[in-house]
């Protein structure tokens, strides 16, 4: 086995920290396609809650986790937008993905949202639409189609998450 030294430890730990701050900073946008796959998970209201059961409105189903900066500051935006869209027939669905509640209470006590939050403490909505990165937020039409996916948050995507709540809207 080959000892490195430590400035090529240093320049592999650099590659390797620089390549994830990449990842971050390009954050993905993409048109998708295909019936959102079904799930039903238990509300932070303490109610189960069936992502079929919002059919005919535009849901925005947001992955994320207490220990995720982007989430965090992402999520007041998107209780603007749940706010603000909510009586024109949209909806957000916070989905947590931790396996354990209690950061995201805690969370959500720092920063209350009036959407729903539904726990994923086992991973079966997160597996079902293959998250792999944090925040990840979908777009579903009012006919249950996926329509948009995005990967990552930086501030100002709410300004691109609005343009196609409007457009899902108005369809």
């Amino acid at each position: 086995m080959k000892i490195l030294k430590p400035r090529a430890l240093n320049t592999i730990r650099i590659l390797i920290v620089g390549s994830a701050l990449l990842a971050c900073l390009n954050a993905t946008a993409e048109t998708i396609s295909g019936a959102a796959p079904d799930f039903t998970l238990k509300s932070n209201g303490g109610k189960n809650l069936r992502l079929s059961e919002h059919r005919g409105e535009v849901v925005m189903i947001n992955f994320w986790a207490s220990w995720c900066g982007p989430c965090r500051q992402e999520m007041p935006e998107l209780d603007k937008l749940h706010q603000r869209y909510q009586d024109a027939g949209f909806t957000v669905l916070g989905v947590n993905v931790e396996t354990d509640t209690k950061a995201a209470n805690k969370l959500l006590k720092k920063i209350p949202v009036t959407f729903p939050v539904l726990y994923d403490t086992e991973s079966t909505a997160s597996k079902l639409f293959d998250v792999d990165a944090m925040p990840t937020t979908l777009l579903v039409d009012r006919n249950g189609q996926l329509r948009y996916l995005h990967r990552g948050y930086k501030p100002g995507y709410e300004d691109k998450y609005r343009q196609q709540i409007k457009e899902l809207i108005r369809e």
